[in-house]
């Protein structure tokens, strides 16, 4: 995550601090393990996880419409996603995202894929959590930006196998809500 230099008065450059990997996955893991210990099954964990991410995703879109944008907010469909690709996803995680996506089977579906997930990178499940994914909390990082911005989704996190790598691709798929496909056909 990175932060600007509160004083730097009207500079387009900004100084970046960045948190260090060791820090966030200390503070991240203790975020899973407290939630671990509050629920009774696998569902449940992933529902807080995204809940926590939710907080963020919000608090993400307020600095950046403010940072980036002078405040103003994306209208249109593919450019809430590119923001969310690129610009959230760089200040989160240090770069642009693997790849984005449109669903080819539904109108309304897009994925966000990413080779190793930094949520992911350090996490082992053990064998009676087999389907846990940590991903939700940035399924959840992207909800709450994906809400908070006008754009209601269902967003859920799903590990995707890669022929010949150990660990599998997560994907973050996006359902959008009728009324978003809806006004961006209004809108053209």
């Amino acid at each position: 995550m990175f932060w600007t230099d509160p004083s730097a008065k009207e500079s387009k450059s900004l100084y970046r601090v960045q948190v260090s990997l060791s820090a966030f996955a200390f503070l991240f893991s203790e975020l899973v393990q407290y939630n671990q210990t509050q629920v009774d099954n696998i569902a449940e964990l992933e529902r807080r996880l995204e809940d926590a991410g939710y907080a963020v995703g919000a608090r993400v879109l307020e600095l950046l419409c403010h940072r980036e944008k002078g405040n103003r907010r994306e209208t249109r469909l593919l450019g809430i996603l590119s923001f969310i690709h690129s610009t959230v996803w760089k200040v989160l995680f240090g770069k642009v995202a693997d790849s984005l996506e449109k669903g080819t089977e539904h109108e309304d579906e897009y994925m966000i894929s990413e080779k190793e997930l930094l949520v992911n990178r350090f996490i082992s499940i053990p064998k009676d959590m087999g389907a846990f994914n940590c991903g939700a909390f940035v399924a959840g990082i992207v909800r709450g930006v994906l809400d908070n911005a006008g754009f209601p989704a269902v967003v859920t996190a799903h590990f995707v196998p890669v022929d010949g790598q150990q660990r599998p691709r997560t994907t973050i798929l996006i359902k959008f809500a009728e009324e978003v496909l809806q006004r961006e056909a209004r809108l053209g």
